[in-house]
């Protein structure tokens, strides 16, 4: 339950993925999306190339899926940058399911901070939380889709925007779900392990309310013993952030 006094926290991610909330995903492993002759432009911003990709890959189970979410639903993808440029797969799959579905695509909500997560570890995404800014419309049925998912912080921000602004999250549909767990729901032990360990530390460590993590998030974090073990590694994190960024000839983004 998100309580009134808990919205006006901007920051911190308060609402979940819903847990009736339907995932789709057509691979486990994202061996076939980056062998795919297309994937590199695609990544890198070209529209052509990532159409290319998507026809090759998801059209056929985008259609084996048409009957899984209403015509009313929106399909939103967070349109993310890269290292290597403006990541156009996800925005594109989102316009594909469109057309499929016979829905619509946003084109007004977008992800307005740079986090980099190609080739980041569990910490590093938790550390560089993706925001959202553009317009919602309140009481709208909304479908979040991206190319690949891992531990699904992504899609759990851009889902808490959509909530947050009075928009409904109506399911999920990705290319690859690559998390350990295909669920974004976490089973009601683990939150309520992490919920009497921590209580609110993570809202302090992360920004995170523990009742919004995605099941893979949860996971990760109820594997340590403590909240300082947590910020001991998220140190490291961000130190590890800086020097993959800087190899890449990005600056920095936490100075270390």
């Amino acid at each position: 339950m998100v309580s009134l006094q808990d919205t006006n926290q901007p920051d911190v991610r308060l609402f979940a993925i819903p847990a009736n909330a339907p995932v789709v995903w057509l691979f486990d492993v994202d061996q076939a999306l980056k062998t795919h002759p297309a994937y590199v432009n695609a990544k890198a911003g070209d529209w052509r190339s990532a159409l290319t990709l998507v026809s090759d890959l998801a059209l056929a189970g985008v259609y084996a899926n048409r009957h899984k979410f209403a015509r009313d639903c929106i399909f939103v993808a967070p349109f993310a940058r890269e290292a290597s440029g403006d990541n156009a797969i996800p925005q594109v799959l989102a316009e594909v399911c469109a057309v499929v579905f016979g829905a619509t695509a946003d084109q007004t909500i977008i992800q307005v901070t740079k986090v980099y997560h190609t080739g980041a570890d569990a910490m590093e995404r938790l550390a560089l939380r993706p925001e959202f800014d553009g317009v919602v419309q309140p009481g709208k049925r909304y479908v979040l889709v991206d190319d690949v998912t891992s531990l699904g912080g992504t899609l759990a921000e851009l889902g808490h925007y959509i909530q947050l602004k009075g928009g409904i999250v109506a399911g999920i549909f990705v290319l690859v779900n690559a998390g350990r767990l295909k669920s974004f729901s976490p089973d009601r032990q683990t939150l309520k392990l992490l919920e009497q360990r921590y209580a609110n530390e993570l809202i302090e460590i992360f920004g995170i309310k523990a009742s919004a993590l995605t099941a893979n998030e949860a996971r990760y974090l109820v594997g340590f013993r403590s909240a300082d073990e947590i910020r001991n590694r998220l140190v490291k994190a961000k130190q590890e952030i800086d020097i993959r960024l800087r190899s890449k000839g990005i600056p920095g983004v936490f100075g270390c």
